[in-house]
């Protein structure tokens, strides 16, 4: 159990801890009364907060998405700044951006379960390719204007990030940008099925 006391790896069990917590589930259970994992898409993020609580308070909603947003956002940050200040090393520091997204996507208090990593993979993302990331967001907020599908709006923002970093940072390590981006591809699986289809919801 000695490793236990190997700074990197208290991080790391930090990163994933802190990054397990569901806000969205206990913001709308604690302030809405509702159980987000019952209802809609049964997501813990930003967007189906916004979606289920809209049903019964639209005002209340807005406000819960945008507190669940910034605090999965938050939770790599945090972890992160902290890890930076103590004097970690960039290896380590993507090492905690990586498990704090897989902490939010396969939460250790949701029978590992969670949500699909798009806020909190931006949170880490900012940190750690803050140019990439304004990039992202850009492409991300046009798509979410424009075709007003949460999901086909994330993916498309993923991509240019992931296509950002390579042309900013050619010589940088990019495994760790491609293990996000694939957690996250993988968690949008079901809604790629759905845009497929046809059937994927559009926020209104």
């Amino acid at each position: 159990m000695d490793f236990l006391f190997n700074t990197n790896v208290q991080f790391f069990i930090a990163a994933y801890l802190v990054g397990g917590i569901p806000f969205g589930l206990l913001l709308a259970k604690k302030f809405a009364g509702v159980d987000v994992k019952a209802s809609g898409s049964g997501s813990i993020g930003a967007t189906n907060v916004l979606r289920v609580v809209k049903e019964t308070d639209p005002a209340l909603a807005k406000k819960l998405g945008a507190a669940t947003l910034a605090l999965d956002a938050m939770k790599g940050i945090a972890v992160l700044t902290v890890a930076y200040f103590v004097g970690l090393s960039e290896a380590t520091l993507w090492g905690i951006a990586v498990l704090a997204v897989l902490g939010h996507c396969f939460s250790p208090y949701l029978n590992f379960e969670g949500g699909k990593g798009v806020a909190t993979g931006m949170g880490v993302m900012m940190f750690m390719l803050p140019f990439e990331t304004i990039i992202a967001l850009v492409v991300w907020a046009v798509g979410a204007k424009v075709i007003r599908i949460s999901s086909l709006s994330s993916l498309t923002a993923l991509g240019a990030l992931i296509i950002a970093s390579f042309v900013i940072h050619p010589d940088m390590a990019h495994a760790p940008v491609i293990i996000i981006g694939f957690i996250l591809f993988y968690k949008h699986i079901p809604n790629i099925i759905r845009l497929v289809k046809g059937e994927e919801k559009r926020v209104v």
